[in-house]
């Protein structure tokens, strides 16, 4: 089965790659020919999965699933939240997101956070929808090389290390989206033996 990964980003895709099983042959919208930047409008993680997906499913009329992650910090009433990728402004730049937050938060107590992942998988012309959450903290000084985003100043609750310090092998494990996409997966599974 075909399916589309409504994403341009290549470390999402590499991520989500390892998890797929075989019967599934994922794709990227660079690999469809797609190079529209699908705006991300709605207020909610769920609505900007569902734009990103139906636009996929309409134009192209391949399965689509697309995702929308959050990272929610109590302390700052929610944010970054919907706006996570564009917290410092539209360029989606990381490390300036990481810097505002930290700035944001230089004079919080409570640093407590969490990432929230959304997917919006359509299919046979059904919308299902699927998510995943990872509770930790906002440490105060980026560490570690590996992952994107934010992974680098979020440290999961058990963990001594942040996202960007663990190995792939075990944020794979534990990942607000690997947990959703473990969902997802069940799900196509679940169809796939039928």
């Amino acid at each position: 089965m075909k399916l589309v990964f409504a994403t341009h980003n290549p470390n999402k895709l590499k991520e989500i790659q390892q998890l797929v099983p075989s019967f599934i042959e994922l794709v990227s919208l660079d690999m469809i020919g797609c190079t529209t930047d699908i705006p991300e409008t709605a207020t909610t993680l769920e609505g900007n999965a569902r734009i990103k997906a139906d636009f996929i499913t309409n134009t192209y009329q391949i399965p689509c699933f697309a995702d929308d992650t959050g990272l929610i910090v109590n302390s700052l009433n929610g944010d970054p939240g919907v706006y996570s990728a564009r917290y410092a402004g539209p360029e989606n730049d990381a490390n300036a997101n990481m810097d505002k937050l930290m700035a944001n938060l230089s004079d919080q107590k409570d640093r407590s956070a969490y990432f929230n992942t959304i997917i919006a998988l359509n299919l046979n012309g059904k919308t299902h929808i699927f998510d995943g959450s990872i509770h930790g903290e906002i440490i105060e000084i980026k560490k570690g090389n590996n992952g994107f985003g934010y992974d680098p100043i979020f440290k999961p609750n058990g963990y001594s290390e942040t996202f960007a310090q663990l190995p792939l092998s075990i944020k794979n494990k534990i990942s607000h989206r690997a947990l959703a996409f473990k969902k997802l997966i069940t799900y196509l599974n679940s169809i796939h033996v039928k």
